[in-house]
């Protein structure tokens, strides 16, 4: 049985819609899963149209039993639970708006329902807009940390992730980068960057991939490397203690409890290192440590996979880029690549949890 996967709209506003309407025509998705979108029928009927694609759209409700469709060779139908409101047909594409926010905070808790009641298996997000969803009164920084509420979950972790199979992919597991720190000002990042903090964020990445290797039929440990904070790994204290105080007694912790975790690394020295598959999973200390580190491999790639959370859950590692929304030219080999890596880990659903 394929798995059913719950594609949430995201915000109308920016090319979440255009994407997801555009990965649904690609073959492997229908080979790989069954999909449904949660958001708003006319707003994904209009994304199809935007680009060209030929989608028969089926629109639901919550309070429906979900029946979905199967596509002929002809057209491909996909159900959509209109869980956004009628208000969202009109925010203005490419501009920041309350509308647009609310849509996407809807439509995100419906997936999120659905998959906790069991009526999905996993569910993939399009980009929210982290102004717009404040706008309309979620002042949450971003998907990982509402996930988290939602899911009643304390410890998440976001985890950039370059499935195997291809250059500077990494090595038979791919290639995946975890964040101890996330949505934050630089200036706060310090004061987070503790060894309690780095030993759970190591510990959620060698379950991840502990799992991964077992469902794949590996016995081999996950190698984890373990980036500095700071410039030359802080260069023996000199450009900072953070690397002496937090981050190398956390790595010895890990190595306590039979984890083969190393460090700290120099990034500038380590993801070249990653990349050619020295190390199966990177945890880095902020957001644009790991982020530009990672997307200079391969942006297009790239799976957004939280980690900590009792479902699946995966998505695009961009934003709802505002500048090319609803222009038809967006590119949407990221959310085929999520799709993709939601179907496989729901049919190995024990990866994630």
């Amino acid at each position: 049985m394929k798995p059913t996967l719950a594609i949430s709209m995201g915000d109308p506003t920016g090319i979440g819609p255009e994407i997801i309407a555009g990965a649904l025509m690609h073959p492997a998705v229908a080979t790989w899963c069954t999909p449904m979108v949660v958001g708003r029928t006319e707003i994904m009927r209009r994304a199809s149209r935007a680009i060209g694609a030929n989608i028969d759209w089926i629109a639901c409700s919550a309070s429906e039993q979900l029946q979905v469709p199967e596509s002929s060779a002809q057209r491909t139908r996909i159900l959509c639970l209109d869980a956004a409101s009628e208000e969202s047909e009109h925010a203005p594409p490419g501009r920041i708006d309350a509308r647009g926010g609310q849509a996407a905070y809807d439509s995100l808790v419906a997936a999120t329902r659905l998959c906790l009641d069991k009526k999905v298996d996993g569910i993939v997000t399009a980009p929210l807009q982290k102004k717009s969803l404040d706008l309309a009164g979620h002042s949450w920084p971003g998907h990982t940390e509402l996930l988290g509420h939602l899911c009643g979950v304390e410890t998440t972790a976001m985890m950039l992730y370059l499935p195997a199979g291809k250059p500077n992919h990494g090595g038979p597991s791919g290639l995946g980068v975890v964040h101890v720190t996330l949505h934050m000002a630089l200036r706060e990042v310090f004061e987070h960057i503790t060894r309690a903090n780095i030993l759970k964020t190591i510990e959620l990445t060698h379950d991840y991939f502990s799992r991964l290797a077992n469902a794949e039929g590996r016995q081999s440990p996950p190698r984890i490397a373990v980036s500095a904070l700071n410039p030359h790994a802080g260069e023996s204290g000199r450009f900072g203690t953070e690397e002496i105080d937090c981050i190398a007694p956390a790595v010895l912790a890990a190595q306590g409890l039979g984890i083969d975790a190393s460090g700290p690394w120099a990034v500038d020295t380590l993801m070249p290192k990653a990349a050619q598959g020295q190390f199966d999973a990177v945890v880095a200390m902020y957001h644009d440590q790991g982020h530009i580190a990672l997307k200079l491999l391969d942006m297009f790639e790239a799976v957004n996979i939280t980690l900590g959370l009792p479902i699946v859950r995966t998505s695009v590692a961009h934003g709802t880029a505002h500048d090319i929304a609803w222009k038809g030219i967006a590119q949407c080999g990221g959310m085929v690549q999520a799709i993709l890596a939601a179907a496989k880990l729901s049919n190995r659903s024990s990866v994630t949890r």
